[in-house]
């Protein structure tokens, strides 16, 4: 994980990395001409300014979570509460009017089931000092995503994800203001980030945008009751992930040398079968 390595080394400090993946938010008013982008009523953009915040917030948490603890260890936690936060969240703003049918139920567990299976490390548990940290990171990302939603009921995709996109842009300038040290270290010469980081910080940062346009677009795109089902499929990411490791590990083993053995396969096997039951419950119900 690209975010993991920077933050262990060229970029330790989790505040100012939120800053500079937040500020980049305000590349997204480049295509404003191109999208039919306009200005909303007040309700509207407050609440595109709030859904920006939620995500910055979220990233905060997260990658304060990525710099203390391993990867393996609270990605998996955080991916399995999300999806429960989600739905809460918007089961108490709809006054209790969205609900999921008893087949739905079932494969929205089973997708999280997958999801956290795929992505565990045997091992690797969330303990007691990384749990307030994974509560609070998911909690964030699952009101940014309960907000998405409500959002994009409001706007249009494009013109919901640009106000989106500024309120993120807006809540990072606000880090650099409550969170003097972020300045400094900005700029303080000798902290200064090498070529080498900043072009691997925007490349992944660019993969990023990628694909949180797509998640954003899957929101935008999906009924009400079925939003946080979006967070429960990340685990489908895992699935493609460990196609390619393993690929790479047989064909090219000079470049990734990936040490499988036969019960993290079958761990890895049964999660892809129990996701791909969630799949098959919800399309076929």
């Amino acid at each position: 994980m690209v975010d993991k390595h920077l933050l262990a080394k060229s970029i330790p400090n989790p505040k100012v990395y939120t800053f500079y993946v937040g500020v980049l938010g305000i590349l997204a008013v480049a295509i404003s001409p191109f999208v039919g982008f306009y200005v909303p009523g007040i309700y509207q953009i407050l609440l595109g300014f709030l859904t920006g915040t939620f995500f910055v917030f979220s990233l905060f948490w997260l990658y304060k979570g990525l710099s203390l603890f391993e990867a393996s260890r609270i990605i998996p936690a955080i991916g399995g509460l999300v999806p429960l936060f989600t739905f809460g969240l918007i089961y108490v703003f709809s006054g209790g009017k969205v609900s999921l049918s008893a087949v739905e139920i079932i494969a929205f567990l089973l997708l999280i089931l997958g999801s956290t299976l795929i992505a565990s490390e045997k091992g690797k548990f969330v303990d007691r000092k990384s749990l307030r940290i994974v509560i609070i990171a998911a909690f964030f990302l699952a009101l940014y995503f309960a907000f998405a939603k409500y959002l994009y009921l409001a706007l249009p995709f494009w013109t919901g994800f640009i106000w989106r996109s500024i309120g993120s842009f807006l809540s990072a300038l606000f880090f650099l203001i409550i969170f003097p040290e972020i300045k400094k270290e900005i700029f303080r010469k000798r902290e200064r980030m090498s070529h080498k980081t900043t072009f691997i910080f925007l490349s992944n940062q660019a993969g990023g945008a990628a694909a949180a346009i797509l998640q954003n677009w899957a929101v935008a795109l999906a009924p009400l009751s079925l939003a946080a089902f979006i967070n429960a499929l990340q685990g489908t990411q895992y699935v493609f992930l460990l196609i390619f490791s393993i690929f790479l590990s047989i064909k090219f083993p000079q470049i990734l040398k990936e040490e499988i053995s036969r019960g993290v396969i079958l761990q890895k096997i049964t999660a892809i079968l129990i996701i791909g039951a969630g799949l098959f419950a919800l399309i076929n119900h």
